[in-house]
């Protein structure tokens, strides 16, 4: 997590810093269904790189979002789930498909 001395003064930009981008709100909303292989959120983010998921993980587990469990075994299996940090932003990302809904109903 950042130190609150680095947080931007605005709570809306602070909550842009750790959400404002298109794959971590996607993997979020995958994630909240539970537990997911590198392999299964690559397959469900179609068409995103496989180094855009790596780096968007790792800014994740930087901030404390993601938990990243690495299995000792060959091949190695890595999972990824939410932390309790994670599982807060629940209601933002439902407001978000709640409105997306809504929006979409706007243009039929």
């Amino acid at each position: 997590m950042m130190p609150a001395s680095t947080l931007p003064a605005c709570p809306v930009e602070t909550t842009l810093s750790l959400v404002g981008n298109k794959w971590v709100v996607l993997i979020l909303r995958d994630l909240f269904t539970g537990t997911k292989r590198f392999g299964e959120l690559k397959k469900s983010l179609e068409p995103i790189s496989q180094k855009v998921l790596t780096q968007q993980l790792r800014h994740m587990e930087e901030k404390g979002i993601v938990h990243r469990e690495v299995y000792p075994q060959v091949p190695p299996k890595v999972e990824y789930s939410l932390t309790e940090l994670g599982w807060s932003l629940q209601p933002i990302v439902m407001s978000m498909s709640d409105w997306g809904r809504w929006y979409q109903t706007l243009e039929q």
